[in-house]
């Protein structure tokens, strides 16, 4: 049981958790997610935490087929400058190891940004909190427990 999972079961919201061997070789943990759970990289969603401006942390939740643009998730956020936190401070504000960063129950409640690409999807995937660990649900859902707005902050591949 993590922060994440009982964050999602204390506000009584439909999930699905989702477990699979984590592979420490692994070079990037969501698209390793995408293909043990046998779903497609644009319905499996990767956190990553940003510094606005250096004086704020905010989470982006992006498709892990993907990457999250820092001009596009500064201007969302009514930033100028958006850069990727220092894994250290990740930890802290999160409570959570990198590669197991969940949008939900984190230590300290960050500002999230969602792709606006989630909302095309009945479910979607995000971390559970812990690596090997994935929690289904509705886009709305995850919406309303973390704050998040949609927005479009992710820059897909050309």
């Amino acid at each position: 049981m993590t922060p994440g999972i009982n964050a999602a079961r204390k506000a009584g919201i439909a999930h699905a958790v989702h477990e699979y061997a984590h592979d420490p070789a692994s070079a990037s943990y969501g698209l390793e997610a995408a293909a043990k759970l046998g779903v497609a990289g644009a319905r499996v969603f990767k956190t990553l935490v940003v510094s606005l401006d250096g004086r704020e942390l905010a989470v982006g939740v992006v498709p892990v087929s993907s990457m999250l643009g820092m001009k596009l998730i500064a201007k969302a956020a009514g930033a100028k400058k958006a850069a990727m936190a220092a894994p250290a401070e990740v930890e802290r504000a999160t409570g959570y190891v990198l590669g197991g960063v969940s949008p939900l129950g984190q230590k300290r409640r960050l500002r999230t940004l969602i792709d606006a690409s989630a909302a095309e999807f009945a479910t979607i995937f995000v971390s559970a909190g812990r690596r090997g660990l994935e929690i289904e649900l509705n886009p709305q859902d995850l919406q309303a427990l973390t704050g998040a707005v949609f927005a479009d902050i992710a820059q897909h591949a050309e």
